[in-house]
């Protein structure tokens, strides 16, 4: 792992929990061990990678005090709808990026921000991935890995319009 690529996960991992996210303390704590394994430095970060089973209590809020101390933070939106929008935006891009199962992406998607939204017609390709994805059994004529390829193109068409909105 890189440098750069272990301050992604850090930041990977702080917009999650800042968009609700349940992140376990034994990730918090290998994603400091790993930054720190690079060459990462701030004040809490061999804090938060030294913490044994008995101490994993205290790496969330370690944690954040790395997120701070590196500026890796990242802000959600005031506005509730906003905030769930940004929400499906960053989980299509963790699907596009692999680091998100398809199926279970999909899934989050349609329960945590479409459903929440009523619906809007920009997430409803990826709504009809998750219903087929659910309904999907080896029966099918269709594999499932088809399946879980057009969510792939689905989320990567969502996060170019994310992409173009934050644009304007």
């Amino acid at each position: 792992m890189t440098r750069d690529e272990a301050l992604d996960r850090l930041r990977q991992l702080a917009r999650a929990q800042a968009l609700g996210r349940h992140v376990g303390s034994d990730r918090l704590i290998q994603a400091g061990l790993d930054a720190l394994l690079t060459d990462v430095d701030s004040p809490s970060l061999a804090l938060l990678a030294g913490l044994g089973r008995r101490e994993e209590h205290e790496a969330r809020e370690l944690f954040d005090h790395v997120v701070d101390e590196l500026r890796l933070g990242f802000e959600v939106p005031a506005d509730p709808i906003a905030a769930k929008w940004a929400l499906a935006y960053w989980l299509a891009a963790q699907i596009v990026n692999g680091s998100l199962d398809p199926a279970t992406g999909a899934d989050l998607i349609w329960v945590e921000a479409a459903s929440e939204l009523g619906y809007p017609e920009a997430l409803q390709p990826i709504v009809e991935c998750a219903i087929h994805l659910d309904d999907w059994n080896a029966d099918w004529s269709t594999p499932l890995e088809q399946l879980k390829g057009e969510v792939v193109v689905t989320a990567r068409a969502l996060v170019e319009r994310g992409k173009c909105e934050s644009d304007l």
